[in-house]
């Protein structure tokens, strides 16, 4: 029902390119340009400077942004009330979750929800805790799950499931042959870690506060994008990953890593669902509530 030149004019200012809005939205650039084209002639104003290659929003631009974004997410809200008058769930639920929650706890999730939920058209999008965080205050996305410690104020946090790290070598490491390290006895392991921005390393950080290290006083030889990418990186070093539990569990079985512990070093978290302040109902509550009844078989 919305005015799709307010959600083309969005995807224009976000992008800054009438390219990427094309192939975002599917539709030809032409079209993106006469959907802008209607929109400054109805207010009498230019929405964007061209200069060169380049776009930026003017005032005006910047001013319909700021009302834009709120009337599209009105109207999301207005069509899942309507249609929940007669028990549908229809619209669009774009989902943000850090990777280790999108690729170790909710793909089950997932296809379990589109099955029971035919007519939402869900998409996700994956990065780390803070860019999630960011994504959403940037109305990019309705909903979003993250892993870390930290909390931004204009940002409402909602417990979701609970997770542990663990410190992991492979199987054939020569350098670490201890079942159990003390925390001291990381500054001398080679590590590799997730990279700044990332839950994982927000709580690793936040277990060697505790014991009055720094992440500047270690090891580290590498920060990697994902766990894959530590996991991948083990197998061909003698260094040691810190990993979420719920991504080894396989490779714990087949033996291919073991868990090495580190004493008096616990690194428990707990995975939250993240919305902007004030933001309630719709299909961002539909799904958390659907998460929380499934979520105990994750």
């Amino acid at each position: 029902m919305s005015d799709f030149r307010l959600k083309v004019f969005q995807c224009v200012a976000k992008n800054l390119s009438f390219t990427k809005a094309s192939q975002e939205l599917f539709i030809s650039q032409p079209a993106i340009t006469k959907h802008i084209q209607e929109l400054e002639n109805l207010y009498q104003v230019r929405l964007f400077d061209r200069q060169g290659n380049r776009i930026l929003l003017t005032d005006a631009g910047n001013l319909l942004l700021k009302h834009c974004e709120k009337i599209l997410d009105d109207y999301k809200c207005l069509d899942y009330e309507m249609h929940l008058l007669h028990d549908e769930y229809i619209g669009e639920l774009r989902l943000g979750a850090s990777t280790t929650i999108a690729q170790y706890v909710l793909p089950p999730l997932l296809a379990n929800f589109i099955s029971r939920f035919p007519q939402i058209n869900l998409s996700l999008f994956n990065s780390n805790s803070r860019e999630i965080e960011r994504a959403l205050q940037e109305h990019r996305i309705d909903l979003g799950l993250v892993e870390g410690i930290f909390r931004l104020p204009n940002l409402k946090y909602i417990p979701f499931l609970q997770d542990e790290l663990v410190a992991i070598v492979h199987s054939k490491n020569k350098l670490i042959n201890q079942d159990e390290i003390t925390p001291c006895d990381l500054v001398n392991i080679p590590l590799v870690l997730r990279e700044r921005g990332s839950g994982t390393l927000d709580v690793f950080e936040r277990a060697l506060s505790f014991h009055n290290l720094k992440l500047s006083s270690l090891n580290v030889q590498m920060y990697l994008g994902s766990t894959e990418s530590i996991k991948l990186f083990l197998e061909h070093t003698d260094c040691m990953g810190i990993v979420s539990v719920r991504s080894v569990r396989k490779e714990l079985l087949a033996g291919d890593f073991r868990v090495v512990e580190i004493k008096d070093m616990p690194m428990h978290r707990e995975f939250h669902f993240v919305r902007l302040q004030g933001q309630e109902g719709g299909l961002s509550q539909v799904f958390i509530r659907f998460a929380d009844h499934h979520g105990k078989s994750l």
